[in-house]
């Protein structure tokens, strides 16, 4: 079981925990507010740089064992697409890799969501001289493991194995650093938050659920602008779907029957294909709102017609849609990118069945920075 570090960074913290914590420490409550604010909305990577805090306070803390935690970056990587993967540095010197996409992530929670149109038609309503003016729409893939445990067999970050879970804080601090680096007005501009970065989510569930509830309520980031991806983790599932602040959710599938995703994903063994999809017929979709499955299309392995037929009559009684995305390769992972017209053919065939599908544009695959690309390097 992976471990977690003692959760000792301030962002870990809810706004009454901060209060608590500053009285235990012979401060007045109202401190832990002015806290909360310095950090997750002013994203003060120090209390000293918070002008309505006297210089002292960050030493207490600092001799209680307490830091504010932010990530620290330690190298950007640019695409060509303007996609910017970072690689950020914990503070026991693991690292982990966070990823900036703008203009969104279609067929995610990015352009073409439920959301998005709800906001779109909110401004279509607005006098054109009183509409804000977003310069940022973006959306932000997060870590939640340092590594993976998963071992999913066409994915990069699987390699390296898994070193640790992230605490709440880091969670956190890597879309702060983000929205920080880019001059993010989240008032204004239109974010979304994916975690499907380094880790499987699920197997540090309670600091994740934490996390979400920390942007939700001190961050002040929609929930309805976030989506969590698993491996499968069918418990955990179940688990989702009884928190009264939840993303939504997306099931990497990947494959129509459990002889191809043993194959590729070995976490079928635990949890198999009925499982999995019975776990997510279960789960409590709000108004409006569609369970996503992910599904990676592996050249000669799960991109046949047949697979997309099966995996139509499979889900066809989830309210669903498919998320499709041709592999992004990488050294050592023995697999091949299916040529576009097949994946297009897969697609037509889902869509004729009468589900939603999409084919998701890749982003940053110039830079490793594509979905199964990241590799926590420095190069």
């Amino acid at each position: 079981m992976p471990q977690t570090p003692r959760q000792n960074e301030l962002l870990s913290l809810s706004n009454q925990e901060l209060t608590e914590l500053a009285q235990r420490l012979g401060q007045p409550p109202y401190r832990g507010r002015q806290i909360a604010d310095a950090i997750f909305r002013q994203r003060r990577e120090s209390l000293t740089e918070a002008s309505n805090l006297p210089v002292p306070l960050e030493m207490l803390f600092l001799e209680h064992g307490f830091k504010v935690g932010f990530p620290r970056i330690e190298k950007r990587f640019t695409s060509t697409d303007g996609t910017v993967r970072y690689l950020l540095g914990l503070g026991d010197g693991e690292s982990v890799e966070t990823v900036w996409m703008p203009e969104g992530d279609s067929g995610e929670a990015g352009d073409g969501s439920e959301a998005g149109r709800e906001k779109l038609a909110d401004l279509s309503s607005q006098p054109r001289t009183n509409r804000p003016k977003p310069h940022h729409r973006a959306t932000i893939c997060v870590s939640s493991q340092v590594g993976c445990a998963v071992n999913c067999q066409f994915c990069l970050t699987a390699l390296l194995g898994v070193k640790r879970n992230l605490t709440p804080g880091e969670v956190v601090g890597q879309v702060l650093v983000v929205l920080r680096d880019h001059a993010v007005d989240l008032e204004r501009e239109r974010m979304n938050i994916v975690f499907m970065g380094m880790g499987e989510p699920f197997l540090n569930y309670d600091n994740f659920i934490k996390a979400v509830r920390l942007l939700v309520e001190e961050v002040r980031f929609p929930e309805s602008r976030m989506t969590v991806s698993t491996a499968g983790i069918v418990p955990r599932i179940h688990d989702l779907g009884r928190e009264s602040i939840r993303p939504k959710l997306a099931i990497s599938l990947n494959a129509p029957n459990d002889e191809i995703r043993e194959r590729i994903m070995p976490i079928t063994r635990k949890w198999n294909t009925e499982m999995l999809l019975d776990g997510a017929r279960q789960f409590p979709l709000r108004p409006r709102e569609r369970l996503t499955f992910v599904y990676v299309l592996l050249e000669g392995v799960n991109d046949a017609p047949a697979h997309a037929r099966e995996i139509a009559q499979r889900v066809r009684d989830i309210r669903c849609k498919v998320n499709l995305i041709a592999f992004n390769p990488g050294p050592g992972v023995p697999y091949t990118m299916p040529i576009h017209s097949r994946v297009l053919e897969f697609q037509s065939i889902l869509v004729d069945a009468g589900l939603p599908a999409f084919i998701r544009r890749p982003r940053g695959r110039d830079i490793y920075a594509a979905c199964g690309q990241l590799k926590r390097t420095v190069s």
